[in-house]
């Protein structure tokens, strides 16, 4: 059902295809009309079509009905050292066709028209132009509440209701009844988290103490990842930007994790001396590769599936557009294919946010184990 969903949307896409990408009207009549027959001349273009669903961007998009964009407008707020902040809606930039306040949102029309690099230009960016909309190359600084920000804070605004939600379940019916609704379905995953994933390789106290960071990292991403399953949503957990982000919280809590065994353990590992030389930089290296793992693989994980899904729903198009029937007799096999990777898509949803989630655990663990076990033989030998 999902993907017939997300199979009629690319439908309304593709039968706009003829129409302009960054449409206006009015008074852009002519520019319109000139995009339309590049368009309908280029065809459906895959490529454009999944990466535009996989990027981050200004507003957010749903589809296009006709040649009309449904999409939401967000809050476009830029930072410029020679004139200050400035702060408006994604509306204001008529899809690429006006300045504002000396900003222009990049589009391939756009970047066409004046004749300028991808590379250096990418679309959606947003660039500081003169009166004639040509790039000055002033340095700014783009602060803008984009789509996947927007995302992060549904997110973080359905954790914390979810949370308080078992929490005030606990203190209307007690710790000791049975839980009921949604708390029997939260429950036994925190229980599970708690006692299979913090308590084994936090050892001591400090697993209580970084419990709630643990769970918070695997609903937050499980959310995220969850929200990019439905049609429309944004691909939050497969931009490197926020999975870096997210790697870098983590790294920052083993960091504070650490304790003098473990950095002699990095500068003076139990080796001979020959040895010492080249493991030392070796276990440094480790220390930053550990949160760069994190970040990548749960980026490629989410980015892949999307990527598959968007590319087999794109083979009707590309198969319509040699010939109509071919594109409706490949429907149905596009949409079983998309069930089954929706499906697959589920499970690596949660599998993906479990193993962020235990290898940050087991990163914390491992930051502190050294001190743990001296002090352990240090108790035993009192």
């Amino acid at each position: 059902m999902v993907a017939l969903v997300m199979a009629l949307v690319l439908h309304s896409f593709g039968n706009s295809a003829s129409a302009a990408v960054n449409n206006e009207g009015g008074e852009h009549a002519t520019a319109h009309h000139t995009e339309e027959k590049k368009e309908a001349k280029k065809g459906f273009d895959a490529k454009e079509v999944i990466l535009g669903h996989v990027k981050d961007a200004h507003d957010w998009h749903f589809m296009d009905w006709g040649e009309q964009p449904i999409s939401i407008p967000l809050p476009v707020i830029i930072y410029n050292p020679a004139k200050g902040t400035s702060a408006f809606m994604s509306s204001a930039f008529h899809h690429g066709h006006e300045a504002v306040d000396g900003y222009m949102i990049v589009t391939e029309h756009y970047r066409e028209e004046k004749g300028l690099a991808q590379d250096k230009f990418p679309t959606g960016t947003i660039i500081a132009v003169d009166e004639q909309h040509n790039p000055t190359g002033a340095k700014i600084y783009d602060f803008s509440i984009t789509k996947n920000i927007t995302s992060m804070i549904i997110a973080a605004i359905l954790l914390v209701w979810m949370m308080l939600n078992v929490a005030k379940a606990y203190k209307t019916r007690g710790s000791k009844k049975a839980p009921k609704g949604f708390q029997s379905v939260v429950e036994p995953v925190i229980i599970f988290m708690r006692d299979e994933v913090v308590k084994p390789n936090i050892p001591g106290k400090a697993a209580e103490k970084y419990t709630p960071f643990i769970l918070t990292i695997f609903f937050f991403i499980l959310i995220l990842n969850l929200m990019g399953l439905l049609p429309g949503s944004a691909n939050v957990t497969g931009n490197i930007a926020v999975t870096g982000a997210l790697a870098i919280i983590s790294f920052v809590a083993i960091m504070i994790s650490t304790n003098k065994h473990f950095w002699g353990h990095i500068f003076n590992p139990p080796v001979p001396g020959g040895v010492k030389i080249i493991l030392a930089p070796v276990e440094l290296i480790g220390v930053f590769t550990k949160p760069v793992s994190l970040a990548i693989r749960l980026f490629a994980n989410i980015l892949a599936g999307h990527i598959i899904i968007l590319s087999i729903i794109s083979l009707v198009f590309i198969f319509g557009g040699l010939k109509p029937v071919a594109g409706y007799g490949f429907l149905p096999i596009t949409i079983v294919f998309n069930i089954v990777m929706m499906m697959l898509e589920l499970l690596v949803a949660f599998i993906q946010a479990f193993i962020f989630a235990t290898l940050t655990a087991v990163f914390i663990g491992q930051a502190m184990e050294g001190g743990h076990d001296h002090d352990d033989a240090h108790a035993a030998h009192h």
